[in-house]
């Protein structure tokens, strides 16, 4: 593995190389926005990585909340993956469509609760296609497993935790949303939700973090991160729309060797549809 690239990213060849490997577990964790006009369950149905079991981010939630796809319950997650015959002491690697969407929420989750060999497949499925790799619309019959879930609730962060970050700036935010919903400029896809960022957060597009469905080489990732006025000496909370394309910061942060993150699961959804909390506007 290059020391140019994430060591929490690995190859096509090298997945293919391990495809059948005992203890190794593939998880297609596809999820779309309604604007990708694209759909995670047919496009698994109609075709998937051998083995790879499919991981429905809407399914696997917190349902007691009206939020989307927050953190669920330890023993749901447990339970749900364990029917899907993932172990935490598994290989698991995660992938999705577009590359460096959606699966890294997932590798998230899985290291959140517990997981420690935890991977994200380089560019993920389109790129997989696209080499002319082996794919199957065989349906796996995984034997199922117990997954031992030691849920690390730090890596969390609560709606009470975000309003004490935003009062107080002690812990660096950084907003995985495009410059222009951050700036306030653009309209949010959900409808309900005001526009802008919270007061002191740093806009920090995820798409200088990716290319063409892949995660960029340590020293781009350094320079991009520091850029957006993020200093990797100080903690970091990551947010977005609803808690998915954060975790493209969370896995940058990692990648680079720092540890005091953690991702806030309501992200804009919760702090932009809510009338007490602050919002500003612009640039800065």
């Amino acid at each position: 593995m290059s020391q140019q690239k994430s060591p929490f990213v690995v190859s096509s060849d090298w997945v293919e190389k391990n495809l059948g490997a005992p203890d190794f577990r593939l998880v297609d964790a596809s999820f779309y926005l309604p604007a990708q006009k694209r759909n995670a369950a047919e496009e698994y149905a109609e075709g998937h990585i051998p083995g790879a079991v499919l991981f429905d981010q809407d399914a696997i939630a917190d349902h007691s909340t009206d939020l989307p796809h927050m953190v669920p319950d330890p023993q749901v997650f447990a339970d749900a993956v364990g029917r899907m015959g993932i172990r935490e002491t598994d290989t698991i690697v995660v992938y999705d469509g577009i590359g460096m969407f959606a699966s890294p929420r997932v590798w998230w989750l899985f290291r959140t609760m517990g997981a420690g060999n935890v991977f994200v497949l380089d560019g993920g499925m389109d790129g997989w296609k696209r080499e002319g790799r082996p794919v199957t619309t065989e349906l796996p019959e995984p034997a199922p497993a117990i997954f031992r879930a030691n849920f690390d609730a730090s890596r969390v962060t609560s709606l009470d935790m975000m309003k004490q970050i935003v009062a107080s700036g002690s812990v660096q935010i950084a907003d995985a949303r495009s410059a222009g919903r951050f700036a306030g400029t653009d309209p949010e896809p959900r409808a309900s939700l005001r526009s802008g960022h919270m007061p002191g957060a740093r806009s920090m597009p995820v798409m200088q973090l990716t290319e063409n469905g892949r995660l960029k080489s340590l020293p781009e990732l350094k320079a991009a991160i520091e850029d957006a006025g993020i200093d990797l000496g100080r903690p970091v909370v990551t947010s977005c729309g609803s808690g998915i394309t954060a975790a493209i910061i969370t896995l940058s942060l990692a990648s680079l060797g720092h540890t005091d993150n953690t991702l806030y699961d309501g992200s804009w959804t919760e702090w932009g549809g809510r009338s007490d909390t602050p919002v500003v506007t612009g640039k800065d």
